[in-house]
């Protein structure tokens, strides 16, 4: 069984609450609110702000030169081309570039890009891989499940969300992420492997949260 075998089977009880999570099915079924959407793509601008990092240190902890590359592209990727996205999408919802550029971490948001960042900033290679693959990996599941809901793809305002995270181009980044995390592990002992599962679990419990964190539009406490 290889690595990511592994922590697939151990994360489904978790990815199957985000597949089920209200969030993710008002966005296949096109019944989610839209102030609720509204404040999701904003959180999520700021969370892929520090998300591009984690490919900057990814270049840096790798040790030859196609690895480091394949880092700078998803660096690329995120930032000219994810991110853009997310402004023209978002633009659709009210949300201006200004909006967006001087938004407020949610503590979700707070938390789990810091938590990642601390992790790759502090660990191997195999630990930021980990870190961060969970995002990319149940973003695309999510996509391709709500693709197969009839009308899902093509709805007037979730439509480009699903087409997007449902797509091959998307896919195939987290392909490459779990065919290298699968060579980063060969040949570790148990310990250090049940460090990397918990480091891939705990990212997957903050995706829940940012599902959840998303749907109650939840800021912080004192801030009501």
């Amino acid at each position: 069984m290889k690595f990511t075998d592994r922590l697939y089977q151990k994360v489904q009880p978790i990815w199957n609450k985000n597949h089920q999570h209200p969030f993710v099915q008002g966005i296949g079924q096109g019944t989610l609110d839209r102030n609720k959407f509204r404040f999701y793509m904003i959180q999520d601008y700021v969370y892929l702000i520090d998300f591009a990092k984690l490919f900057a240190l990814g270049a840096v902890k790798a040790r030859d030169p196609k690895t480091m590359g394949e880092f700078a592209k998803l660096l690329d990727s995120t930032l000219n081309e994810e991110m853009a996205l997310h402004r023209q999408y978002a633009e659709r919802f009210g949300i201006s570039t200004e909006e967006l550029e001087s938004a407020e971490p949610s503590p979700v948001t707070l938390a789990y890009s810091h938590y990642m960042l601390h992790v790759s900033e502090n660990g191997t290679l195999a630990e930021l891989v980990c870190a961060l693959l969970p995002c990319m990996w149940s973003y695309w599941e999510i996509g391709k499940d709500l693709n197969t809901i009839d009308g899902a793809a093509s709805h007037e305002f979730y439509g480009e969300w699903v087409s997007m995270y449902s797509s091959d181009e998307f896919g195939s980044l987290s392909l490459w992420l779990i065919s290298l995390l699968n060579r980063l592990a060969a040949g570790k002992s148990e310990e250090e492997l049940l460090r990397l599962e918990e480091i891939f679990l705990n990212t997957s419990r903050f995706e829940f949260m940012f599902w959840d964190m998303a749907w109650n539009e939840e800021m912080w406490p004192a801030d009501d």
